[in-house]
């Protein structure tokens, strides 16, 4: 049974966890690098109207794991830079790009550290994509970096796990944790992950934290950033048993349940001046 308490030393038990899951993330069915070697398409069905022609911009995808996302941007013809801490993710994430025939720069850093390991490098877009934010304790630290990394004019595109989600993820019926005032926990014994929910590892302690749409929206705001749009949609790519997956590998409520958002996206720009 997972335990919670206070974290230490978060950064170093996230990043040990991310790095053992790496070898069943890849071979997982969740990510099925094969198939997106093969030409699958991993971006979310709203993300081309919301992004918009990526054609020559220069983007750089924070938090990228084992690149899959990153590959899909890069194929709409994005100057593309992949962003993470796990040197295990980004050997594969290497691996898929050339598998992919796509070239894409990877950085080993933390995300903390990006504006220092882009080197003063600024972009067009600052992309980050599901289940990223949570493991951060301070999404304030966080959309300064993003703002510092964009260009006059470039955007900060969001594509994420909706709060409500998280906090009815149990059965879909009962909140299960607190859903506002959260602070980052450390969560103890839990085996396996989302991608493979029946793999035993070594590592079973992660940090995270529970971030509400305020505080997602006051840090966009609070960074100087204007915010575009932000959707909300009853849609998810996580495993939920509680939900239908379809063929296009989303998951959806089924018949006779009540209908609450599970993802959201937000576009938000830093200013010309």
């Amino acid at each position: 049974m997972p335990t919670r308490s206070r974290p230490g030393d978060w950064l170093s038990t996230n990043r040990a966890w991310w790095d053992e899951r790496v070898p069943a993330h890849a071979v997982s069915a969740l990510y099925d690098v094969d198939a997106v070697a093969a030409g699958r398409d991993d971006l979310r069905p709203w993300e081309d109207a919301e992004l918009g022609p990526l054609d020559g911009l220069d983007v750089v995808h924070l938090q990228c794991h084992i690149g899959t996302d990153t590959v899909a941007l890069a194929r709409r013809g994005a100057h593309t830079v992949g962003l993470d801490f796990s040197p295990p993710a980004l050997r594969m994430a290497s691996s898929l790009a050339d598998r992919c025939g796509v070239v894409i720069e990877w950085v080993c850093a933390d995300v903390h550290a990006a504006v220092t390991a882009m080197d003063g490098r600024s972009f067009d877009v600052v992309y980050t994509g599901i289940g990223a934010l949570g493991w951060l304790p301070d999404l304030g630290r966080w959309a300064r970096i993003a703002s510092a990394l964009l260009r006059p004019g470039g955007v900060l595109y969001v594509s994420e796990l909706h709060p409500m989600w998280l906090a009815l993820v149990s059965d879909g019926t009962s909140i299960c944790q607190d859903a506002i005032g959260a602070q980052l926990t450390l969560w103890e014994g839990r085996q396996g992950s989302y991608a493979a929910p029946g793999a035993t590892f070594g590592h079973t302690s992660n940090c995270q934290c529970f971030h509400t749409i305020s505080d997602v929206l006051s840090a966009v705001l609070d960074a100087g950033m204007h915010i575009e749009l932000f959707h909300e949609f009853d849609v998810t790519p996580c495993p939920t048993p509680w939900l239908v997956r379809g063929n296009d590998r989303l998951y959806r409520f089924g018949e006779g349940m009540y209908r609450f958002p599970l993802c959201y996206s937000l576009r938000a720009r830093r200013p010309v001046s």
